[in-house]
């Protein structure tokens, strides 16, 4: 039994499919929503148009994708960890 994960799934065993689905719903809009709070606050310095400039664009551009290759890593460690088979990073 896997301490990390035990009272995970005790929880999730007594929640009904709909209610899980709702938790994975707002784990998902979380995500998004740190995701464009992160990026635009590191990104966008003032409110002279009301599009982006290119600089701003490319620095989100970036950002997002730091961000989104981030998760995936720590959600595949995660998956590693939950199986047993972790491994070192290189």
């Amino acid at each position: 039994m896997n301490p990390w994960t035990h009272g995970l799934e005790a929880k999730l065993s007594s929640i009904g499919a709909s209610n899980r689905k709702s938790m994975v719903g707002f784990s998902i809009l979380r995500m998004y929503n740190s995701l464009v709070e992160r990026c635009f606050v590191d990104c966008v310095d003032t409110f002279r148009r009301k599009s982006l400039d290119k600089q701003e664009e490319s620095c989100i551009r970036r950002c997002a994708e730091k961000f989104l290759k981030h998760s995936m890593r720590v959600g595949m460690r995660f998956a590693e960890l939950n199986q047993g088979t972790a491994t070192p990073d290189t």
